[in-house]
């Protein structure tokens, strides 16, 4: 599968009501031997920013994950100093990556929630997510930061293992 293919599907994934971090995840999952319904279980708790409470954006935290994945060498164990500060690294520059192309990291700045110091409220952080709906699409920035989250990650990839 290509790195646009890998792309699309976690567009597609979020289209068919995955959440943002399950979206991004599962579009990699294959690479790591994981079947798309364990990743969607594993990733499941941090879509809308981290249970939808609008804290790191869960198409990020989906990057992460995968990072996680990636960075741990044949042979490496936890708890190993070495294997944390360079996944931590890792991490960190796709973060840098994304705060760039997307202006924020958290969930409730990219949705425009609380801003000028005004509070998110309860109704915002509520556990029942809004109906996937044409209007839902519109008002909400979400699939495209689940299209550059992916490409961000596809990106890493390519750059990893040229």
């Amino acid at each position: 599968m290509t790195s646009e293919e890998r792309v699309e599907k976690a567009i597609a994934l979020f289209k068919e009501g995955y959440n943002c971090s399950q979206s991004v995840a599962m579009a990699f999952a294959d690479l790591y031997g994981i079947s798309q319904d364990q990743m969607s279980m594993i990733a499941a708790s941090f879509g809308g920013g981290i249970g939808r409470m609008r804290e790191t954006c869960g198409a990020a935290c989906g990057m992460f994950l995968l990072c996680g994945l990636e960075t741990h060498p044949e042979g490496m164990k936890y708890p190993s100093a070495e294997l944390k500060k360079r996944n931590y690294e890792e991490v960190q520059r796709l973060a840098s990556r994304f705060k760039e192309e997307n202006g924020a990291l958290l969930c409730k700045e990219l949705l425009g929630l609380g801003r000028q110091g005004d509070k998110v409220t309860d109704n915002m952080t509520q556990p029942t997510p809004e109906a996937r709906t044409e209007t839902y699409y519109k008002k909400r920035p979400c699939v495209r930061i689940v299209e550059t989250a992916a490409r961000i990650y596809a990106q890493y990839l390519e750059e990893k293992h040229v």
